[in-house]
C-alpha cells in the first residue's frame, strides 16, 4: 500500500510529516521514532516540535490523511456497478488482494490502535474513526440491499474484515478466498443477494 505525496506537500513541512506519518508507522509500528519520521519526511526534529505538539499528533494526522488513500485502495468508487452485495464483496475483493502484497500489515487502524492501547490516544481516536466508517459503509449497502439487521450485518462484516486481515499478517499468507467465502455466508444468511 503506497501514498503518493502530492507536489505542493513537497515544500511544505507539515505536510510532509502528515504525508510520511501513515506509510511509515503502517511498515514499522507507531513505536518508530520521531529520527526515523523526521528522516522520511526530510524535516527536523526541531520544525517538528514547532509544527506539532507532539509525535502522538503527528501519527493521528498522517493516519488520517493515510485513510483517503486506503479508502480508494479498499471500497468501491461511488459508481461501481453492482448492487449492495457486489459492493459489499469488492471490499473483501480488494483485502484479498491486498493480503497477497508482501508489504501488507494488515488494517492500518487496527494495528495503530492495538499498538497505542490507550483508547483516548489520538490515534486511536481516528483508529475509531475510521472502523466506525467501514461499518456505516456496510450497513449502507445493508440497508439498501434489504437485510432485516443492517447494523447486526455491518457490525459482523466488520468483525470479518478484521479478522481476515489479522490472520494474513498473523499466518504471513495471502487469504485466499477465506474472507470472500466468509462474507458471503454472512450476506447469504442476511438475505442479502
Amino acid at each position: 500500500m503506497s501514498n503518493a505525496t502530492a507536489p505542493e506537500a513537497r515544500s511544505d513541512p507539515a505536510a510532509r510529516l502528515v504525508a510520511a506519518a501513515g506509510p511509515l508507522f503502517y511498515r514499522e509500528g507507531v513505536a518508530t521514532g520521531v529520527d526515523a519520521l523526521c528522516r522520511a519526511a526530510g524535516v527536523s526534529k526541531r520544525t517538528m516540535y514547532q509544527l506539532f505538539a507532539s509525535k502522538d499528533e503527528v501519527i493521528a494526522a498522517g493516519l488520517d490523511q493515510w485513510a483517503d488513500t486506503i479508502r480508494a485502495l479498499m471500497w468501491p468508487p461511488d459508481d461501481h456497478p453492482g448492487g449492495p452485495r457486489e459492493r459489499v464483496l469488492a471490499v473483501f475483493a480488494a483485502l484479498e488482494a491486498a493480503s497477497g502484497d508482501p508489504e501488507f500489515r494488515g488494517c492500518p487502524f487496527v494495528a495503530a490502535a492495538v499498538e497505542v492501547k490507550d483508547s483516548d490516544h489520538p490515534a486511536a481516536v481516528v483508529a475509531r474513526r475510521h472502523k466506525e466508517a467501514l461499518t456505516g459503509f456496510f450497513a449502507t449497502e445493508a440497508r439498501r440491499g434489504g437485510a432485516a439487521d443492517p447494523d447486526g450485518l455491518a457490525a459482523a462484516l466488520t468483525i470479518v474484515y478484521d479478522g481476515s486481515s489479522a490472520r494474513a499478517v498473523v499466518l504471513a499468507r495471502p487469504l485466499d478466498g477465506l474472507a470472500v467465502a466468509t462474507a458471503t455466508t454472512l450476506l447469504d444468511a442476511a438475505g442479502l443477494r
